[in-house]
């Protein structure tokens, strides 16, 4: 896995951890283990959002979803809908 910036190892993260901190201060920061990643270390306000915003797509029922999110529901059905009345080709 090529290295770029905010990617660090799991031996850089405890050589470095302060510096690592910092940085995931500021944006998300990815961890890797054996080349491959791992965690991604991100600051509380931006794991907070990233919360709430699964939470209010998973405690939604139809009758109760507000209706910006029902739309999006209605047009991934309308979309897979459509997926399964196009004629499939053989190969």
């Amino acid at each position: 896995m090529p290295r770029f910036r905010g990617s660090y190892s799991t031996s850089d993260l405890s050589r470095k951890s302060g510096k690592i901190i910092a940085e995931a201060l500021r944006h998300p920061v990815i961890i890797t283990q054996r080349k491959k990643p791992r965690l991604v270390l991100l600051n509380i306000e931006d794991y907070q959002r990233l919360m709430k915003q699964s939470d209010r797509r998973a405690v939604s029922t139809i009758e109760t979803m507000s209706d910006e999110l029902f739309a999006e529901f209605e047009s991934a059905v309308g979309t897979y809908a459509g997926d399964d009345e196009t004629p499939h080709r053989s190969s």
